[in-house]
């Protein structure tokens, strides 16, 4: 049973994160690699604070989303004066520098040792150290984040964030601050970004770097794509179809060596196929080209 909480505590996880990258590429138009970034930046401020600091979790949670989203808008200063593929080479970049940042800085986050021991949270003095409560805690922070992306699509400020995305001259012509309006998108979803990692570090109670590099970003990519950007329903179907497609593997008593190789065809695949039959992925509403 705590194999199938595991389950859904990922999808949970997963569907907040993609939900907060399509904030940025459904809506905004915005091809970002650098989302694995904001996740492993919420994971190490939230644990760094409740380990060092004895910050209760509440607390850690609120400032790593805060903090996260500090430094989404300011990286979004110098990447959004870019366009099309430039744009996408600056998120890749900040996406190293980060990396490299959590991977060498030994005297802070341990380096490529990792932090274990990552405290389990506690909210109103109930400690959240069993998979159904966990499940119900990742759920409702899912909710809560959903809802918010809702509310920002569906606001005078989303509508015109999808004019932009449609034609950044029209949208210009008619008075509004096109950059200001993808900083603002790019520091939202690096703050909503932030809670899957804070949840995750939590969770797992071990972070280390390679959780969160490039191969995350191009993962968290790979499910808004299949899943389908623009609306509510792909990032959550993305989420559902791409964790749950490597469970299948386990069923068939395949080595893992080679059920590791196996996963990356079949998400490759799945990219391939969906890009050929339905740019817009399985319920998306803004097709990739």
């Amino acid at each position: 049973m705590n194999y199938v909480f595991h389950l859904l505590i990922m999808i949970c996880l997963y569907a907040t994160l993609v939900q907060s990258l399509n904030l940025v590429v459904g809506y905004g138009g915005l091809l970002s690699l650098a989302h694995a970034a904001f996740y492993g930046l919420g994971a190490y401020i939230s644990t760094l604070l409740m380990m060092n600091a004895d910050w209760p979790f509440a607390a850690s949670l609120a400032a790593a989303v805060i903090g996260t989203g500090l430094i989404a808008w300011l990286v979004s200063f110098p990447a959004t004066r870019l366009h099309g593929d430039f744009f996408v080479l600056a998120t890749l970049g900040f996406q190293m520098i980060t990396f490299a940042v959590l991977y060498n800085w030994v005297d802070i986050t341990q380096g490529p040792y990792g932090i274990p021991g990552v405290p389990r949270p506690s909210l109103f003095g109930y400690s959240i150290d069993s998979p159904p409560a966990f499940f119900v805690l990742a759920l409702v922070v899912a909710i809560l984040c959903c809802g918010l992306v809702r509310w920002l699509a569906e606001s005078p400020y989303g509508r015109t964030l999808q004019a932009v995305r449609e034609d950044e001259i029209a949208a210009a012509s008619l008075g509004k601050d096109v950059n200001a309006f993808k900083r603002s998108a790019f520091a939202w979803a690096g703050a909503i970004a932030a809670a899957p990692g804070v949840l995750f570090a939590t969770y797992s109670s071990y972070i280390d770097p390679t959780s969160f590099g490039l191969e995350e970003s191009i993962f968290i990519l790979c499910t808004l794509v299949i899943g389908g950007a623009g609306n509510l329903r792909g990032p959550i179907l993305g989420a559902l179809v791409l964790v749950l497609l490597p469970e299948l593997l386990r069923f068939l008593q395949i080595p893992d060596s080679i059920a590791a190789n196996l996963r990356q065809i079949l998400y490759g695949l799945a990219i391939v196929i969906m890009m050929r039959l339905r740019p817009q992925g399985i319920a998306g509403k803004y097709a990739f080209d």
